[in-house]
């Protein structure tokens, strides 16, 4: 840990200021959760073993197709967003493992692993890129990668995916997600049959380059940047995608690939019931793919998708281990600030699923009683579950207000400091 650029001493004064008041409020809700045949303790410790990825990208400045404005201290390269990382953990205990997404990442395998340790960080799934050219490529993908009707473009697709497969093993990963921006915008552009087609083929190219105790994930996204139809673009294909290829093929759902006011709790069900969620991208939206803060626009929905999970885990379905990372783009707000207040927020609704009074839900779902069933919900997600998140991170090292902390740690400005200023103001989203 001797990388981390926020002292402990920084953390423990910060704790101090706040361990007596958090003391009270932990000793209060302990007791009104006791009255309901709750041990608060058994819910603490549960969330300190709950864990949630960052990814890379997400510790820069994000934009929108009109523009970008940079941030102060924007991470140059890899070992730059690294750090940052380690600083969420360092303040959360929440995140101690990163998803790279190569091209943008891509260094020696063994300066990764090192850095990783250096900070106290693992590495979590892989993210392979052609829904962009990177610098000196052969085959452009404007109109599609791993779909394209040129072959020798579908083969360079293939090959990059496994070159992440391959970087992937050498860190310690294991799961490749896959996100394409193949589609069509005009009607008639794309013949629907034979590019899902040419997809799942080169899919089952990747497929078989998977290491027996690796999976891999299939991501839908309803639109954009094609926008008048998307090789993946709902659930269902996503099914299929990941019921056609295999085994170790599976489902990730990103909560902002959906259309508006989808039932995304019930699909995650669904996907569950049939044994391919392989896992999620946590973020939020008001309209569509937003990537805003999770929690920010509809945290009862947050809530709603880890009752079902939570439920899953209750019912003990076997081999039950979904993937968990943000993804979100940070366009007005320090990135570190909104990862840090998203990986809170994800633990916050994991905390309230599991008070949820499952005996009492199941009997209310089975008399039909909706009100009573919905009132079942409604008390765990209205519980301020506070306490326990601060306790749990300050158990295990971390700070009781990590984002007061963070910002007296001065962090931001320590780093603008050695990190030169980034003066794109284009567009795109990283």
């Amino acid at each position: 840990m001797a990388e981390l650029k926020i002292t402990t001493n920084v953390i423990a004064a910060e704790n101090d200021k706040r361990t007596a008041a958090l003391k009270s409020d932990y000793d209060a809700l302990g007791e009104n959760l006791s009255r309901r045949g709750i041990d608060i303790e058994t819910i603490t410790r549960d969330v300190e073993k709950f864990f949630v990825a960052v990814p890379s990208w997400g510790v820069g400045t994000g934009g929108t197709r009109f523009a970008r404005f940079p941030g102060q201290g924007e991470p140059r390269g890899i070992f730059d967003k690294l750090d940052d990382c380690a600083v969420i953990h360092q303040l959360t205990q929440a995140t101690p493992t990163v998803s790279l997404h190569i091209p943008w990442d891509k260094a020696d395998p063994k300066e990764l692993l090192a850095k990783g340790d250096a900070l106290g960080l693992g590495f979590d799934a892989m993210n392979s890129n052609t829904f962009s050219d990177a610098p000196g490529q052969a085959h452009s993908y404007k109109y599609g990668s791993l779909s394209h009707t040129n072959a020798a473009t579908r083969t360079q697709a293939i090959e990059h995916n496994l070159e992440c497969i391959e970087i992937g093993k050498a860190i310690g990963s294991k799961a490749l997600t896959v996100w394409i921006g193949d589609g069509s915008n005009f009607p008639g552009q794309s013949h629907f049959t034979r590019v899902f087609e040419r997809y799942l083929a080169s899919m089952a190219e990747i497929y078989k380059a998977l290491p027996e105790d690796w999976r891999l994930f299939s991501e839908h996204k309803m639109y954009e940047p094609a926008f008048y139809s998307t090789v993946v673009q709902d659930w269902g294909t996503n099914y299929l995608i990941a019921n056609t290829l295999g085994p170790k093929a599976f489902c990730l759902v990103d909560l902002g690939h959906h259309a508006p006011n989808t039932n995304i709790e019930m699909i995650v069900a669904r996907l569950i019931q049939f044994g391919k969620l392989g896992g999620f991208h946590f973020n939020d939206s008001k309209y569509g793919d937003d990537d805003l803060d999770a929690g920010a626009i509809e945290p009862y929905r947050l809530f709603l998708v880890f009752n079902e999970l939570v439920d899953a885990e209750h019912r003990g379905i076997k081999d039950f281990r979904p993937a968990h990372m943000i993804d979100q783009s940070h366009n007005v707000t320090d990135p570190i600030e909104s990862l840090i207040s998203s990986a809170n927020e994800i633990r916050r609704a994991y905390a309230q699923a599991l008070l949820v009074d499952r005996t009492a839900l199941d009997g209310f779902q089975q008399e039909n009683d909706a009100l009573m069933a919905s009132e079942t919900l409604k008390r765990a997600y209205r519980t301020d579950v506070e306490p326990i998140l601060a306790e749990a991170r300050r158990r295990a090292g971390g700070a009781i207000d990590p984002v007061a902390t963070y910002r007296a740690s001065g962090y931001r400005k320590q780093v603008a400091a050695e990190r030169p200023a980034s003066t794109s103001g284009g567009g795109g989203i990283v």
